[in-house]
């Protein structure tokens, strides 16, 4: 048997050495040195023109929108040349707070077309945390939804508001005839393309912002890969000649039930589209199993992410059997690591995907994924993350910010061209994530193992993963102290066999008082986003455990 070690490498070589189709090369990035794509586009404006390459074939589709990327591109054009019109242009934000649609994608583009920044709101926000967001971020322009709208009551007090069921027609009608070309505008690889806001210890949002470069790389690393890891095992296993194997698809299909405001809605699968000529399918509504699987049968899905409890709802769904999902060739996780349990459930439901299954480990600030693992490898270390990404470094430190040696478990340091340029108008926390040598401390534990594996400790930090949506405790614990009959809590997650985990909260009351969770319950409700709101509760007559240092020690309180 050939060493797959030794070939991996031999392969790395030829793909990104001198005249490789991924060759490296080290330029300087942001003040240091970075290992970069020597063949690369410069912006997203130069994405979208090179879609022009797949002309008519379908890109966006939501049940009667059937967009090509020629129409795309027009759109994008289009909405563009609207944006000038109102007045925004260079370094301004336009939010986007809507449900998975064909307008978000094309405001999306259109925005960072002229040198725009969108501030990509959480479709599951109430108003406070909206309101919050735009005050943050102050756009120029909030595109939103009706349903987002009338749930959260604001798109943001005072700023101007284009609701897309009823102004978007009039909109692009605005620019129609423009061209990408008409843009005079000059775009640098690392000015600010987008903000994905992500939950921080503060108890409020962060906005990780990332740049052209960022979102390009994401692209081109992904592929490359991905191609690694093929070309490595067909080498190491050659695949047998008998025509058993499936032919590949003529045009990859991609469920887009990833939402847009997330790494894998926006990045996994929008931009990965684009550039390979795939199709992503979106659909309205709360996640439906049976809606989704008749989506799958009707649109030949080829791929999905399966995030959080997406993939064993499906599975296990009393109908699955009568679907057709031979169709599917591709099912990935990320978010956070799936269990061998629910990898392996996943290969014999979509036997035609069990050898690309796989998952990518990144976040909103690494921006690009930082470790990657699939097909054989993964079924043989089904708990790790992978090896580092190719262009990107890795290490783990300890408390005195040193590395430790292999095996020993710290903190997870990544470095890349990619890394977020900032948290949005917060220096003290860009401080506290990013080093002065543009190292990023991702917040994670883990360690590698001899063979460079990485392995993530989800248990050593407080975080909770719910659904693949990152939860600080911290910001529950601050609504449900402020209540007045509250003394103190401590919210924490319990494993949750489709969700991953759920949300827990341990409330002392204050004095004598009576507290009724569902009071409670809704008076979270109110400010937090329905997937933050605890579903477990626990009155506890008596004081929280804590150290000498008056930490309160969680640990104590898990049952």
């Amino acid at each position: 048997m050939c060493n797959s070690v030794g070939v991996r490498e031999d392969v790395i070589q030829e793909l990104t050495g001198p005249g490789g189709l991924f060759e490296l090369t080290t330029e300087e990035v942001l003040g240091h040195q970075a290992a970069v794509f020597d063949s690369r586009m410069r912006s997203l404006r130069e994405m979208v023109a090179n879609t022009a390459n797949f002309g008519d074939r379908e890109f966006l589709v939501l049940e009667d929108q059937r967009h090509t990327f020629n129409d795309f591109i027009a759109q994008v054009a289009a909405a563009a040349s609207a944006l000038q019109e109102r007045g925004i242009g260079r370094g301004d934000r336009v939010a986007i707070f809507a449900a998975n649609c064909p307008e978000w994608v094309v405001s999306f583009f259109a925005a960072t077309s002229i040198g725009a920044v969108v501030s990509a709101y959480n479709g599951w926000w109430t108003t406070d945390e909206v309101d919050y967001a735009t005050e943050l971020s102050e756009p120029a322009l909030v595109i939103a939804d009706r349903p987002r709208l009338e749930r959260s009551g604001s798109g943001g007090a005072g700023t101007p508001c284009l609701v897309i069921e009823d102004d978007w027609a009039d909109f692009l009608a605005t620019g129609a005839g423009a061209s990408l070309d008409d843009i005079d505008v000059a775009l640098a690889e690392d000015d600010p393309a987008v903000i994905l806001f992500t939950s921080g210890t503060t108890g409020r949002p962060k906005g990780a912002v990332a740049t052209h470069r960022g979102l390009i790389g994401f692209v081109q690393s992904t592929m490359m890969n991905g191609a690694v890891r093929v070309f490595t095992e067909m080498r190491t296993n050659p695949p047998a000649d008998d025509g058993s194997a499936p032919s590949p698809p003529d045009q990859a299909v991609t469920l887009g039930t990833s939402p847009l405001f997330h790494v894998s809605g926006l990045y996994g699968t929008t931009l990965i589209a684009m550039v390979t000529g795939g199709k992503i399918v979106y659909r309205r509504g709360r996640f439906d199993p049976e809606a989704v699987l008749q989506l799958i049968q009707d649109e030949g899905v080829t791929a999905f992410a399966a995030l959080g409890s997406i993939g064993s709802r499906l599975v296990n769904h009393p109908r699955f059997g009568e679907f057709d999902t031979s169709s599917v060739v591709n099912v990935g996780f990320g978010g956070a690591p799936a269990s061998p349990a629910v990898q392996d459930l996943m290969r014999q439901a979509f036997p035609n995907a069990a050898p690309a299954v796989g998952m990518g480990y990144g976040s909103s600030e690494s921006v690009a994924v930082v470790a990657t693992i699939g097909g054989a490898e993964y079924r043989e270390r089904p708990t790790s993350c992978g090896r580092v990404a190719i262009g990107f470094e890795a290490e783990i430190r300890g408390p005195d910010g040193q590395s430790l040696p292999t095996g020993q478990e710290g903190d997870i340091w990544c470095r890349s061209a990619y890394t977020m340029l900032e948290y949005w108008g917060d220096a003290e926390a860009t401080g506290e994530t990013i080093d002065e040598d543009r190292w990023l401390n991702t917040g994670d534990i883990g360690c590698f193992d001899e063979d460079g594996y990485l392995y993530i400790n989800s248990r050593a930090r407080d975080m909770i993963l719910r659904n693949a949506e990152n939860i600080y405790p911290i910001e529950i614990e601050y609504r449900l102290d402020a209540h007045p009959l509250v003394g103190e809590s401590a919210v924490f997650g319990v494993e949750h066999p489709e969700m991953g985990q759920e949300v827990k909260a341990v409330v002392v009351p204050s004095g004598d008082a009576s507290v009724d969770p569902d009071e409670l319950h809704e008076w979270c409700k109110e400010v937090l986003a329905p997937y933050k709101v605890p579903t477990i509760w626990e009155i506890r007559p008596a004081p929280l455990p804590r150290n000498p240092a008056g930490k309160v020690v969680k640990r104590e309180l898990y049952s």
